[in-house]
């Protein structure tokens, strides 16, 4: 069994440059995306920025993934593949990100709206990213991974969604999944103490139904039993004392969308 491997304070700032880029890859996808761009042009245009930024895409080929970005459409929750479907008005698009540079990756995920969305649907993405938010407030020394799940849970669940539990965060490093899985349920006080070093992946995957999922014979895409929407946001975080250093940011998306 691997065991967590804690960053010292300049690995950490080597894992922030990382995230950073992949934050900035978010906008350069969110400048582009819209009714009509097809999703394998959202992964052309990520691919590219991130090797003329010096770094390499993280997901390429990675356990046999062939794309640069997971493109997860509407009811599927995660590792979707980019095609020639183009998106559409009503469209929600998890586009999950991740770099290595300079020998340490950076990994983030965020969940667009094409045009005109459905209400619910508009409350799943803000729940989501509220169970995000929750999640990293525990994320501090003397806390437990457990907290980290338990936050995520209580506030999916007090709004009737479904938590994902065959999937999980995870630390992030020199390798893309390291130890120790962070899963977005949990009890509070149970699991590994956080300590000052770790670096995490907090990423929450919450359906608007039911928690069940399933695989595809693809061996990668997943998508709700139900063809019910799934929302995902994702910060990678270095853990500290008193309050998490977020060392991912959707400033830039969000600037971006704010323009259109």
């Amino acid at each position: 069994m691997r065991k967590i491997i804690l960053k010292s304070p300049e690995e950490i700032e080597l894992i922030r440059a990382s995230s950073q880029l992949v934050a900035k890859t978010h906008a350069e996808v969110a400048k582009i995306i819209g009714e009509g761009v097809s999703t394998k042009q959202l992964n052309k245009v990520a691919e590219e920025f991130i090797r003329d930024n010096g770094a390499i895409p993280a997901f390429l080929n990675y356990n046999g993934f062939p794309y640069t970005l997971c493109i997860s459409l509407n009811d599927q929750v995660v590792h979707g593949f980019p095609s020639d479907y183009q998106l559409q008005s009503g469209d929600i698009v998890s586009v999950d990100c991740g770099v290595i540079k300079d020998g340490y990756f950076g990994d983030s995920a965020y969940t667009f709206m094409i045009g005109e969305v459905e209400e619910e649907t508009k409350q799943l993405l803000k729940v989501t990213q509220e169970c995000l938010d929750l999640a990293i407030e525990k994320a501090i020394v003397g806390n437990r991974v457990g907290d980290i799940g338990y936050a995520c849970q209580q506030h999916a669940e007090k709004h009737g969604y479904g938590v994902v539990k065959e999937l999980v965060g995870h630390g992030v490093g020199k390798m893309l999944h390291e130890k120790p899985d962070v899963p977005n349920y949990g009890k509070r006080g149970s699991g590994i103490k956080l300590v000052e070093g770790m670096v995490l992946a907090i990423e929450p995957m919450i359906n608007a139904g039911r928690a069940a999922v399933k695989f595809w014979n693809d061996g990668w895409t997943v998508s709700t039993i139900d063809k019910k929407p799934s929302a995902h946001f994702e910060h990678t975080v270095a853990i500290k004392k008193g309050k998490a250093d977020v060392l991912s940011t959707f400033a830039y998306v969000e600037e971006v969308l704010n323009k259109k």
